[in-house]
């Protein structure tokens, strides 16, 4: 006599959960059929923080007619016939719960930690204090470095036309400008034409034509990267093995 195989019915189901006092609060969650009530609740405090203790259920349909109180918390949680796309929706019964008042969503309701000048300045390892001490020597190193001949002297041996290899990288090609560059901080600049599409512009910078040359070989680096001298443009099949 012949039989068929019959599949087992599906035994999880999935519902909208909604939240009494969490009104932005929206989710998708599957629920197993044979999971009892009181385990549901459990995977609900997970997710929106309302105690097990402290939760009531209600089961809405898709049309919006409310279905049942999930009350009993050991039956299971099939015994209230959930059907995919009803909603299960979360009353949060403590009035002192942490989903209450609105902060979770809201953090402009989270009163904020505040301190005054005079007690922070008497606290020792803070930021302020960190920044007092580097502070007159960052200011110090920052003005000799950026001055209008910041760099000039390395810029001496450097020739538009120059064959060059900018580190890092070993980057290979040749020197298209030198000289201060307005627009960027003080001090020399030297622009690379690079062999390869390994730059950042065609020459352009900010608006201002420094040099001309391919899109993307283009670069302006200072001038204590740059190395001159004899650096051919590289073979691209030098490395292959024979």
């Amino acid at each position: 006599m012949a039989s068929s195989l019959q599949l087992p019915a599906d035994d999880s189901v999935l519902l909208r959960v909604t939240h009494s006092n969490l009104k932005t609060f929206a989710s998708d969650v599957r629920f197993s059929l044979e999971s009892t009530v009181e385990a549901v609740k459990d995977k609900l405090w997970k997710k929106c923080g309302t105690a097990v203790t402290s939760m009531s259920l209600e089961l809405y349909d898709d049309t919006g007619a409310k279905v049942a109180d999930v009350k009993d918390n050991s039956r299971p949680f099939g015994f209230y016939s959930p059907l995919d796309g009803y909603r299960l929706h979360i009353v949060d019964l403590d009035p002192s719960s942490v989903t209450s008042g609105g902060w979770l969503e809201d953090t402009s309701l989270v009163e904020k930690y505040t301190i005054s000048d005079e007690a922070y300045d008497k606290l020792d390892g803070t930021y302020r204090k960190f920044k007092e001490k580097l502070g007159p020597r960052n200011a110090s190193a920052q003005g000799s470095k950026m001055t209008d001949d910041y760099m000039e002297d390395i810029c001496a041996n450097i020739k538009v036309g120059d064959r060059c290899q900018v580190e890092p990288g070993e980057k290979r090609g040749v020197v298209k400008f030198v000289g201060r560059a307005e627009g960027l901080a003080p001090g020399f600049w030297v622009g690379i034409q690079y062999d390869e599409p390994l730059g950042k512009h065609d020459g352009l910078v900010k608006g201002t034509r420094f040099f001309e040359c391919p899109p993307l070989h283009g670069v302006m680096v200072r001038p204590d990267k740059v190395k001159v001298g004899d650096y051919p443009e590289r073979d691209p099949f030098e490395d292959e093995e024979i």
